[in-house]
């Protein structure tokens, strides 16, 4: 007897299913199966790549920038100048700068005695008696007796007693020994008693 095709497939296709069934287990059912527990799994990749702030700032800039957004102008290479150059041309000043003279320096020891006596002479305040004094002393020498009487008197017009002291603090200073000191004392002395002016070794003598 002649059999259907169809009806051949479907018992093959029964046959296959129970062949199927005795090698493998059935599949659970779905009232029958346990809770799905999720496992984190640890990723060897690094964290997700972000854009930084920086980055992200910089775009937003350059969005919105204005076309009227002034620049610092470029300098030119021909503009730039090495350290060696700017030391080179430093150093050409240096040697080609003028000397500055105070215009007294030819002068002799007379015509610099002449020139304070007039300056003390002249002499209204404390401030000009001082700066006076300053300058005299200043000098590579000692001044002469005159010079020093006429700032001994301007102290005095001047009603300064402590500046007259210090004049002869600065002659101790000044000369070469005591012998020298005790030589402007000598020739001093009239004056300085006169004006009442006191020495510090007088006013100190534990020093």
């Amino acid at each position: 007897m002649t059999q259907h095709p169809c009806i051949c497939l479907r018992r093959q296709h029964h046959t296959t299913r129970k062949i199927l069934e005795h090698f493998s287990p059935p599949f659970p059912s779905p009232s029958q199966t346990s809770p799905l527990t999720i496992v984190p799994v640890r990723s060897n990749r690094g964290p997700p790549l972000t854009m930084s702030a920086f980055s992200v700032f910089r775009m937003a800039t350059r969005a919105i920038r204005p076309n009227g957004l002034c620049r610092a102008p470029q300098i030119t290479r021909s503009r730039m100048q090495s350290p060696v150059t700017l030391a080179a041309v430093r150093a050409s000043n240096f040697g080609t700068t003028s000397k500055l003279l105070s215009g007294h320096e030819d002068e002799t020891f007379e015509e610099f005695s002449a020139r304070f006596e007039k300056e003390f002479e002249g002499v209204q305040d404390v401030f000009e008696l001082q700066r006076n004094l300053n300058n005299c002393f200043a000098y590579d020498l000692v001044p002469s007796v005159e010079v020093l009487t006429a700032a001994l008197k301007a102290a005095r017009r001047v009603n300064d007693f402590p500046t007259a002291v210090r004049v002869f603090e600065g002659i101790k200073a000044k000369v070469e020994n005591p012998e020298q000191y005790k030589q402007y004392l000598e020739s001093l002395e009239g004056l300085r008693q006169e004006l009442g002016v006191a020495l510090r070794e007088e006013l100190y003598p534990q020093e």
